[in-house]
């Protein structure tokens, strides 16, 4: 049980162009976002479909794949486990972010 205590499986499609960032350590970096849709009928019978965006990290030989085959549009699947991390923003204001670090990655669709 101990490998379902923070897991996370998504599948969507990509918002934008992963952003890949090459740190001075030498370690790679790919931040992306997804959109997953859930689509249900309201109490007036109309078809409603809700439309969450996840922001997703990946780091090396993963963050290699994303950067070589991955860009906007693209379906794909994601696991990984779920972080939560703060930072100061320009008027010193703290802010937090939620954020999926993928450690598995499938690339759904056809070419």
């Amino acid at each position: 049980m101990n490998a379902l205590k923070n897991k996370v499986q998504l599948i969507g499609n990509l918002g934008n162009d992963p952003e890949i960032i090459n740190l001075e350590s030498g370690k790679t970096l790919a931040k992306f976002s997804i959109a997953t849709n859930e689509s249900y009928k309201n109490a007036q019978g109309e078809k409603v479909t809700d439309t969450q965006w996840h922001n997703i990290v990946a780091w090396g030989k993963t963050a290699g794949i994303v950067e070589k085959y991955l860009a906007k549009g693209k379906e794909v699947a994601i696991e990984g486990k779920l972080t939560t991390r703060s930072y100061d923003n320009k008027e010193g204001e703290k802010r937090y972010i939620t954020e999926i670090v993928c450690n598995e990655l499938l690339m759904l669709g056809g070419k």
